[in-house]
């Protein structure tokens, strides 16, 4: 359990009982853990504490899960933070509302105490997979820095939320490959997280609302493919 000792985990509930069930079982494991009652005292504890992993619930007083999320993903620091909702609510839409606000993952209350801990351990996995893919893509108009999360598109940089960064470094790894929806899903969200195509069409709406980019192809269909 000492390897877990330098990762932190910050929880975001406002039931107390939640979130000493939760402190409990992962500080067992070793990790080092703080706790917000409220959105806006995770954003704030978020920024200061720089955490590998959020775990937020959705309703929260003050600011909810969902735009604390959408904040946490505002913030460059944060770019390499996971961020998991812990939600009672199963229904589609609260799911999509979530991983549009560019969270990784749901933990579903009730919840026990070895499905946590492994489903923390299976996300903070993605971490250390992550680091084989550092390093800098550069194409004719368009800069990727997997290290630093920044785009640089026409010697403008761009700070993109996580999953919209992941998206379009995926489309540029291979400029005129028609990803198809399937492979967008697997590469960015992962197996274990079901989302639907409209997720992907909202996140490569906002790459090109806040990019204007126009290199992003549509392939109706199918899906999706970057032309440098």
């Amino acid at each position: 359990m000492i390897e877990n000792s330098g990762i932190k985990i910050l929880l975001a509930d406002d039931d107390v009982d939640i979130i000493e069930f939760i402190r409990y079982n992962l500080a067992k494991e070793g990790y080092q853990v703080f706790s917000a009652l409220n959105g806006k005292e995770a954003l704030e504890k978020a920024k200061l504490e720089i955490p590998h992993l959020i775990i937020l619930d959705i309703m929260m007083p003050v600011m909810d899960g969902i735009e604390a999320c959408q904040e946490i993903r505002n913030v460059p620091e944060l770019n390499n933070t996971l961020v998991t909702f812990l939600t009672a609510r199963s229904e589609d839409y609260s799911q999509l509302a979530g991983l549009e606000a560019g969270a990784d993952d749901f933990i579903q209350k009730p919840i026990k105490p070895k499905i946590l801990v492994s489903k923390v351990k299976s996300l903070l996995r993605r971490l250390n997979t992550g680091s084989d893919k550092e390093g800098t893509l550069s194409l004719q108009t368009i800069v990727v820095d997997k290290e630093k999360y920044t785009i640089t598109y026409k010697d403008v940089k761009h700070s993109l939320p996580k999953k919209e960064f992941e998206l379009l470094a995926l489309l540029a790894s291979k400029p005129n490959k028609v990803f198809r929806r399937e492979e967008i899903l697997t590469e960015v969200w992962g197996d274990d997280v079901i989302v639907g195509d409209r997720t992907i069409d909202v996140h490569i709406r906002k790459i090109r609302e806040k990019m204007d980019i126009g290199i992003i192809k549509t392939i109706k269909g199918v899906g999706y493919k970057y032309e440098d």
